[in-house]
């Protein structure tokens, strides 16, 4: 895909201010309803979103190529995350926003983790902000926008004010590849598309397997790869 020209056209964002705005609405009605859940309706509804989560990543790594690229990514992302001990990070400024802004809610991380990954990392995302970026339509960041309207409802609900939250790095991440798209849009290969896409699947997966409370995963480590397997792609 070419890169567009600086001097004829502007950046074009609103599919991702339009995305960004879907996540808060949904996210806000979904912490309405979960106000007025009973603890044994919000059991069986983490289990629900569990699923949903493990299913919503085993979609994204069906087509998966470059099967050791994409190891060798998870491999060295996820030495990467530990030696920056990303997670340790992330829970402290977890701690940080739920004591500034009076947070109750415990799943506060994992909310704002799970939505993020959910949101920002699928061929959709970067499909459409390649699309946005390049000067072309914002129909693809429409339809997301409408899917993750109805899946921050369902996550909120379940997860609490963390969804909502997640809204911030969405739109910092989705204006960003925008930008990246403006000025180097052939970047993005159909391969690269693809290796994150898969990816972002095995980090779903791991998420679903988290909220199911099947084994503790420290997925937030394993972001690195992400950055990693665009790399080697891109090198290979």
């Amino acid at each position: 895909m070419s890169t567009l020209k600086h001097k004829n056209s502007k950046t074009n964002m609103i599919g991702t201010i339009v995305n960004t705005a879907a996540v808060i609405a949904g996210g806000t009605i979904g912490l309405l309803l979960n106000k007025n859940m009973p603890q044994r309706i919000t059991g069986i509804y983490f289990q629900a979103v569990g699923l949903f989560t493990l299913a919503i990543g085993i979609s994204m790594v069906v087509k998966m190529d470059h099967i050791l690229i994409v190891v060798g990514s998870l491999a060295i992302g996820s030495l990467l995350g530990e030696w920056l001990n990303i997670e340790a990070g992330a829970e402290r400024l977890s701690n940080y926003l739920k004591a500034r802004f009076k947070i109750g809610n415990n799943k506060f991380s994992e909310g704002l983790i799970t939505a993020f990954l959910l949101f920002c990392i699928g061929s959709m995302t970067i499909l459409g902000t390649i699309q946005e970026g390049t000067g072309g339509s914002s129909d693809l960041l429409y339809t997301k926008s409408l899917m993750d309207f109805f899946s921050a409802l369902l996550l909120a609900s379940a997860f609490g004010v963390g969804v909502v939250v997640s809204a911030i790095p969405l739109f910092i991440f989705q204006a960003l590849l925008t930008l990246l798209a403006m000025y180097a849009g052939s970047f993005f290969t159909p391969t690269i598309i693809l290796g994150l896409t898969s990816v972002g699947g095995i980090l779903l997966i791991g998420l679903g397997i988290n909220i199911l409370e099947i084994k503790k995963l420290r997925i937030m480590n394993m972001l690195p790869a992400l950055i990693v397997v665009a790399v080697l792609l891109w090198l290979f």
